[in-house]
């Protein structure tokens, strides 16, 4: 799938991401969109008490606002993909979602 060939839904969703990580300069961005089409954006957090990856964030956003499904998930970042955790995140709030991974430039990996 190349920019060119992707949905504009899911183009919006890497901008949020793209957008959060550049305002903070966070080592991570992400952004999910619900079943209604709401979408939530994040970054990650590191503080001494608590650890957590941008999508893990995006995705506790959604359900603490009543989400009980992702359409799709877009992680930013210079480093690597998704860990285990984050794609069991994404996972448990519809396994058939699709989840974009993106560099710093928004281009697609």
């Amino acid at each position: 799938m190349t920019e060119a060939t992707l949905d504009p839904e899911d183009s919006k969703i890497i901008t949020l991401a793209r957008a959060a990580r550049a305002r903070t300069g966070a080592a991570q961005g992400a952004a999910v969109r619900d079943e209604t089409g709401r979408t939530y954006s994040a970054t990650s957090v590191a503080l001494p008490s608590l650890t957590l990856s941008a999508l893990q964030v995006a995705v506790a956003m959604a359900v603490s606002s009543g989400a009980t499904a992702l359409e799709a998930a877009a992680l930013v970042s210079a480093g690597d993909g998704p860990s285990d955790a984050d794609r069991a995140a994404v996972a448990d709030l519809g396994a058939a979602a699709t989840l974009l991974i993106a560099g710093p430039d928004g281009e697609l990996r």
